[in-house]
This record gives structure tokens, C-alpha cells and sequence, in this order.
């Protein structure tokens, strides 16, 4: 008898070594759902009054919740970049926010890696990591199919005549551009991914939700079910739209959770969940200074991120994190471990046996997902977490935060840890500490080197096609 305990026991540390797996020896499924500028706030389990989100509630109980848990970047395409190579915005090939900047070729992702192990790869929303005609599209970097936008300016309507599916056009009946139609994109987008999933029940596979409620034109079709809950409202319209296309992001997130138990997958799949990039401070008025919604703004005590979508400070890079993993995850988890985007990818790769890619900036955070005992190691931490776009640098290192907005202005240092609002500036006080962190600022950049065109035609055409035939008539 202990012999074949011994035996057992011997057999799942091999399993373990490589990746979890279950009876049938079969990796878990990755689900990846990223909410375009869903911010860290717009969650009525953080206590906001307006917003309504039961089925993302639902992951943060059920799984764990970061409440450090920061994007890639501050803005769309670097922090999907970030997010999909495991490099951080300082050895990122993609840097700018155009929309259409692509990844190298040779540059592997999240999706190529779990490609190689044998895993279906689907991706469905905002690609942003390179335009048709570029080496960047999504199906040269991994992915069997990826079906939305390939190009963020293009995916500002949800009413385009086309969308893309591995760079082929796919007509949208009753659409010409524009703010209105007969087709909602993300229905079509979101319906694909779920067919995507049951296509796939029986084998390991990786699904990539960036889907792009709520960001764009803040546009939801009057027959939603969403919608009703806040016609009524005596808010702007634009406002009362957002909080709808928030609810309808969160009752998306249910049907995904349905349909995993239906398949009886849930056990077997780890899913996360997140904003993209900070908040945006959308619908400003004299009354609501920093936006309608509050996103950087703590609904119960008022203590606000400085800053927003676009700067990096703690408002343009902190953002919703929640990853549910039944059985393995213990539910109702509040961590707060310092992680970023470029740690999605080893984390993945740990989990399923994958071979990361050399050169990678993230560490695996997999025993902060399921406890040190079970991962059968401590949980890494970094030595510092870095950003960089357009001019700005930021650096951050434990409690300390170092912002430098200009090549000629000086960095910046604040205590996150009294300073949550980044409002004392303590760098003249703690020269030693800056003097380490500029040190690793200059480590940590070298210079961009951006993937190719072969051509812009269907890239420039796309871009176009926000507003196709329409933009005469919705002006």
C-alpha cells in the first residue's frame, strides 16, 4: 500500500511539473475576458451606486480579486502588446496607440505558445496589435481564428458595414458605419465566441475576449434588455448608455459562466477577467469633475487615482482583476500582490506546461492563485514593475512610484502606500530611493522596433469604415 502511495504520489509531481491536468490528461482551458476601459471602480462590488455588475460580483466571490492588479499600459493597443508577449511597454515592439502598429513576426504570444501545446486558439473583440496587410495580424501570432477589429479606430462603431474574421471581410446586414444599424457587432462577435467554446469542449483551448463594451461610441440597441434598466434614468443619454453597455458586458459574463458549467467545463477552465487600461473620466460636468461614473474616484470615501486613461499615473494604470478557477482557487479572495500584464503570460504558461518565450518581463503568479502548498513553490515578486508611452516613464518598486511626464522634467516619487492619490511629491526627501529607480528606468527601456506593412490598403479601408457611408448623415 505505501508503495503505491509512493507511486501516486511520484506520478503528480510529473503532472504538476508540467502543468496541471486532469483525469483525462488534459490541460485546463484559459478564458480571457478583457472589458474595453471598464475601470477599477465601475463595479457594484466596489460599492458603486449606479453601475450594476452581479455576474462580475459573482467572479470576485467565487475567485480572487487584485486589488493591485495593473494593465500593460495606459492606453489600447501598448497594453494589449504588453498583455499578449510578456514583455513590458520598455521591449514592447508596440509603443504608440495608432491602432494598426503591428507586432514583428517573429514576436510569439500567449497564443502561439499554447498553439504549439496543442491548444484551439480563438480570439473575439479588439485585436489593436497590428492592421490587416501587417505582420502583426492575429492569425500569423497563434490564433486559429480571431473574428472582430483588427484596427481600434474601426472599432470605435458598433454599426460597421463589415468586421474582420483572419483578415477576410464579413459583411454586417443593414450596416453602413456609424452609430446606428441593423447589426450590433457585438452580438455577432460575442455569439462567435461562445460557438468557439462548445466547438472546443472536448479539447484544450485558449479564448481571448477583448470585447469592446463599453468603450467606443456608446451605442446599445434600444431592445437590449440592458437598456431598460436605464432609459429612465434622469442622467445623459450618453451616460445612461454606458451604464447600460457596462450591465450588458456583466450579463455577457454570466452567459460565459452558464455555458462552462453546461459543458461541464467549469472546473476545468481558468478565467479572467479585467479592465484594459484605466479609467476614463467620461461625462464631465461642474457636478461630476471627474466624470459622471466617478471610475477613479472610491464611491465609498471619496480618496480618487490621480490621473486617467493616458497618463501613468494610478488612474491610467489600475484596473479591475479578478481570475476564477473552481476547486483550485480558494472563492472570496482579496490579494493585494503587486502584478501586471506582462505576468498573464508565464502565469498561463505554468499552468498548462507550456514553454514560455525567452526575453519575457513577467512572472508567473500562479501560487498567489492557488496557495504556495499547491503550486509547490513561493509566490515571485518583481524587483520593479515598468511603463513607458509617448513621453512619460513610470517605474514602480514595492510601495514607491516614480513618474517622470517629460524627458526634461524631473521624476516624480510618491508612497502608494499613504498616498494612494499621488498627491505629495517626496522625491527631494528620498534621494537614495530615486536614485535606484532611475537606475532600473534605465535598464528596463530599450529602443522600439515595430513590426511591418506589406501594405495599407485594407488597413487605411478599415479605419474608414468607423464611419463608412454615414458620417455625412450622423454629423
Amino acid at each position: 500500500m505505501k508503495k503505491e502511495l509512493w507511486i501516486f504520489c511520484f506520478a503528480c509531481c510529473i503532472v504538476l511539473s508540467k502543468g496541471w491536468a486532469f483525469a483525462d490528461n488534459r490541460p485546463p482551458n484559459i478564458v480571457y475576458i478583457m472589458s474595453d476601459e471598464l475601470a477599477y471602480y465601475e463595479l457594484s462590488h466596489m460599492g458603486h451606486p449606479h453601475l450594476l455588475t452581479p455576474n462580475i460580483d459573482r467572479l470576485a466571490s467565487e475567485g480572487i480579486r487584485f486589488t493591485q492588479g495593473l494593465a500593460g499600459s495606459c492606453v489600447c493597443a501598448p497594453t494589449r502588446a504588453v498583455l499578449m508577449t510578456g514583455k513590458h511597454s520598455g521591449h514592447t515592439s508596440i509603443r504608440v496607440n495608432g491602432g494598426g502598429t503591428p507586432l514583428r513576426r517573429e514576436e510569439e504570444t500567449i497564443a502561439s505558445m499554447l498553439k504549439a501545446k496543442g491548444y484551439a486558439t480563438g480570439g473575439f473583440g479588439k485585436w489593436g496589435c497590428g492592421g490587416r496587410g501587417s505582420t502583426g495580424v492575429p492569425e500569423k501570432h497563434g490564433f486559429d481564428v480571431f473574428f472582430g477589429y483588427y484596427d481600434q479606430v474601426h472599432a470605435h462603431s458598433f454599426y460597421p458595414a463589415y468586421i474582420i474574421r483572419n483578415s477576410e471581410e464579413v459583411l454586417l446586414p443593414g450596416n453602413v458605419g456609424g452609430r446606428s444599424g441593423q447589426t450590433y457587432s457585438h452580438y455577432i462577435i460575442f455569439e462567435a465566441a461562445k460557438q468557439f467554446i462548445r466547438d472546443h469542449a472536448r479539447e484544450p483551448f485558449f479564448c481571448y475576449l477583448p470585447i469592446t463594451p463599453p468603450h467606443g461610441m456608446y451605442d446599445i440597441p434600444q431592445s437590449d434588455p440592458s437598456w431598460s434598466l436605464f432609459r429612465d434614468k434622469p442622467w445623459p443619454k450618453e451616460a445612461r448608455s454606458y451604464a447600460a453597455m457596462v450591465h450588458m458586458v456583466d450579463r455577457h459574463v454570466g452567459e460565459v459562466l452558464a455555458l462552462l458549467q453546461e459543458l461541464n467545463l467549469d472546473e476545468k477552465t481558468l478565467l479572467f477577467f479585467c479592465g484594459d487600461n484605466g479609467g476614463q473620466d467620461r461625462f464631465k460636468d461642474a457636478a461630476h469633475p471627474r466624470g459622471f461614473f466617478g471610475p477613479n474616484v472610491n464611491p465609498q470615501t471619496g480618496v480618487a487615482f490621480r490621473g486617467s486613461k493616458g497618463n501613468l499615473y494610478e488612474g491610467g494604470l489600475r484596473i479591475p482583476m479578478m481570475v476564477r478557477w473552481p476547486g483550485k482557487i480558494e472563492p472570496g479572495r482579496v490579494s493585494d500582490l503587486l502584478w501586471y500584464f506582462p505576468d498573464v503570460l508565464p502565469t498561463v504558461a505554468e499552468v498548462t506546461g507550456a514553454t514560455a518565450p525567452a526575453g519575457i518581463d513577467g512572472l508567473s503568479i500562479l501560487p498567489e492563485l492557488i496557495g504556495e502548498t499547491a503550486a509547490g513553490r513561493p509566490q515571485e515578486k518583481h524587483d520593479y514593475l515598468y511603463w513607458e508611452f509617448k513621453t512619460q516613464r513610470a517605474l514602480r518598486m514595492d510601495n514607491w512610484k516614480a513618474i517622470q511626464r517629460k524627458a526634461d522634467l524631473a521624476w516624480e516619487l510618491y508612497d502608494l502606500d499613504r498616498d494612494i492619490s499621488e498627491s505629495n511629491d517626496i522625491a527631494e526627501q528620498n534621494p537614495k530611493v530615486l536614485a535606484r529607480i532611475i537606475a532600473y528606468a534605465s535598464e528596463a527601456h530599450t529602443p522600439a522596433r515595430e513590426g511591418t506593412f506589406a501594405d495599407t490598403t485594407d488597413h487605411e479601408k478599415d479605419r474608414q469604415a468607423k464611419w463608412g457611408l454615414s458620417r455625412r448623415q450622423q454629423k
